[in-house]
């Protein structure tokens, strides 16, 4: 029988019941944080099974001038298909940092038109916290999938996109950056770039929808996005690169918005495009 993931988030407990299932891809999609100084993952061990996903070289353009720029429908088939992905696949995708970059793939998955993916909550800290069984990071030979990509021009939006809403307040712009970099009371992590805020934007820190490693209650989140939208606005995420604003998306479908888009470059591009 073919899994059909019950939601955009998935605990520990139902991968652990269900990790044996015929069509199930576990996917570890861990980056760097880009607020540390860390530039590899140190974790050693791995969900059993698990397969790579390479968001920064294999599922990035990485001929464009920002970090982990959308790809095109062509790369994006391609590598998917190269780490197995099939159209029945189910996909559960974590990140070893708990909740961080994770939801850029889940987001990513659906942009390409494919559903029958979700986030793990809490990642590989919380499946480690339960104590469930854990592998040697390997790499195993996949047999390439069937995979085709389908693109949602919906979900994506890229800079005169962005300039058009923030300009004309037809969208609520919303940024995952720390309150500190939002109000510019931080310097930007990346070197040289200023910083500052796209106009008629507001903050909702991508950590304030967490508990530790793992999501709010629903309606704790559902308090949160309340305070400054509504069910019907039309609402797109930025943050430094595109990464933690999928955070909020993630966060923001859980408490029942539907409305939702992602700006690819973030503040990274629109801080290097707009220089006041």
């Amino acid at each position: 029988m073919m899994l059909k993931l019950p939601d955009s988030i998935v605990s520990v407990n139902w991968l652990h019941d269900h990790i044996d299932a015929e069509n199930l891809v576990v996917l570890n999609a861990t980056i760097p944080k880009v607020t540390t100084n860390s530039n590899l993952s140190t974790e050693e061990f791995q969900i059993p099974n698990t397969r790579f996903f390479d968001l920064k070289q294999k599922f990035s353009d990485t001929s464009a001038p920002f970090p982990s720029t959308f790809p095109s429908i062509t790369q994006f088939t391609k590598e998917a298909q190269n780490i197995g992905i099939n159209k029945n696949s189910a996909i559960v995708v974590y990140d070893d940092n708990g909740i961080y970059s994770s939801p850029r793939v889940w987001w990513l998955f659906k942009a390409f038109g494919f559903h029958n993916v979700s986030v793990l909550d809490g990642g590989l800290p919380e499946w480690k916290n339960k104590g469930y069984h854990l592998e040697t990071k390997k790499i195993s030979d996949i047999k390439v999938g069937d995979f085709e990509a389908q693109y949602n021009s919906d979900l994506m939006k890229f800079f005169e996109d962005i300039k058009a809403e923030s300009e004309n307040k037809t969208h609520l712009i919303v940024d995952a950056r720390s309150t500190s970099r939002f109000n510019g009371l931080e310097p930007e992590p990346r070197i040289g770039l200023r910083s500052g805020t796209i106009p008629n934007s507001i903050n909702i820190p991508f950590e304030d929808l967490l508990d530790g490693n793992v999501f709010k209650h629903a309606n704790d989140l559902k308090k949160i996005f309340s305070k400054f939208m509504q069910p019907h606005d039309k609402i797109t995420f930025s943050c430094g690169s595109g990464i933690t604003a999928c955070v909020l998306a993630l966060g923001a479908e859980i408490s029942g918005y539907k409305n939702l888009s992602v700006y690819d470059g973030s503040w990274t591009e629109w801080g290097s495009l707009v220089t006041e």
